[in-house]
């Protein structure tokens, strides 16, 4: 382990988002390792090996982020208690022409399973292409909305 750890650390931090979610999947990928080295076979090098084990930890917090979607607090914010009806309504519109930038497929598939609640795989048998199509436009869609819409939370945690 000690011989491939570096290597293993670099791929962490290249396949996720944070520094802490790449600790944590080389962590588990670790321990997953140890359990399963038995079942090792030895027609891949060991670090190739580990290098796979790394790479699906990481895809695996990925993916289980994503089902569980958090937006950290800034330091000093207090969740606001009181229902701001005019900033609902900023942020409704500057949300809806933000989605309007995206191209229609990529709008379709976020709207649908996003806004609207279907599933991956109800999504694409409503808008009749592949599952794999529908979580490859929900993921160019969500990285494009929060290039777009970052400035505007900048601009609030500044007030």
């Amino acid at each position: 382990m000690r011989r491939h750890y570096d290597h293993l650390w670099q791929t962490a931090m290249r396949t996720s988002y944070s520094r802490e979610d790449a600790a944590d999947a080389l962590q588990e990928a670790l321990l997953s390792a140890h359990r399963t080295a038995d079942t090792f076979r030895a027609d891949a090098a060991v670090r190739s090996w580990l290098h796979r084990i790394v790479v699906n930890a990481c895809l695996d917090r990925i993916r289980r982020n994503k089902v569980r979607p958090t937006v950290p607090l800034a330091d000093g914010d207090e969740p606001r208690e009181d229902k701001d009806e005019i900033a609902d309504l900023e942020l409704s519109i500057v949300v809806h022409h933000a989605l309007f930038t995206l191209p229609p497929e990529q709008r379709a598939a976020i709207v649908a399973v996003d806004i609207e609640g279907y599933s991956v795989s109800e999504a694409a048998k409503r808008l009749g292409v592949p599952e794999g199509t529908i979580k490859s436009r929900c993921a160019r869609a969500r990285l494009k909305l929060a290039t777009i819409l970052e400035p505007m939370r900048d601009m609030q945690n500044r007030y």
